[in-house]
Order: C-alpha cells, then structure tokens, then sequence
C-alpha cells in the first residue's frame, strides 16, 4: 500500500463526524475522523477534535504526530507537555492522563497492541 499520497493530504483529507469526545470532562469536544487501516484494536487514521479537557487511560500503544493545532498532555503525577504542529507524541499502553486541547487539533495516529 502507497501511504504517499495519504501523507501528503493529512491537512486537508475529508474527515466524517465521529460524535461526541467520550473522554471530555466538562464541554463537549466535537471529533471527526478518518479510518485509512483497521485490524481489531489496532489503526492507522486521522483524527480531529475541537477545544476542551478529556481524560484518557489507555489500554494500547499510541503514536501520533500533529499536523494542525496545539495540546497539553499531563501524564499523572507528571508535568505537562505542549504538543503543536509537527510534533511527534507516543502514550505507551497504560499511560493515564489529562489532554487540554488548547486549539482544534488534527492528528495522524497509529495504535497498536
């Protein structure tokens, strides 16, 4: 499979709505996404969500890389990372913490077991 062309477009590649952010804690936070591979628990897409704070506990590894807007990642008991345009993020299975979407974001993610 030729991810070129996927790549490419990450920025501007039509996303649907995926419905409310089950993780937002407080307002609402709006995703959409974009499914390119799925194979059980495991994918590989692009994934957008409007501003607000969520709570994630994640039960598989993922990488991401941040192709528009800008978060702040707080792992517990640690301190927060600001991830922004061109950033690259892994959370290993297990990691527990706090987003704040500070502006929409817009992600290629891959997760995996």
């Amino acid at each position: 499979m030729n991810l070129t062309p996927f790549f490419s477009d990450a920025l501007t590649h039509p996303v649907e709505s995926w419905g409310p952010l089950p993780e937002a804690i407080g307002e609402p936070m709006e995703t959409s996404g974009f499914t390119l591979w799925e194979e059980g628990d495991q994918m590989v897409g692009i994934w957008c969500c409007t501003t607000g704070h969520s709570r994630w506990d994640f039960k598989t590894h993922e990488m991401i890389v941040v192709v528009a807007g800008k978060m702040i990642c707080t792992v517990d008991g640690g301190e927060a990372v600001e991830l922004k345009t061109g950033d690259t993020a892994f959370f290993p299975k297990g990691w527990s913490g706090t987003w704040e979407i500070i502006e929409d974001i817009r992600k290629l993610f891959t997760i995996f077991d």
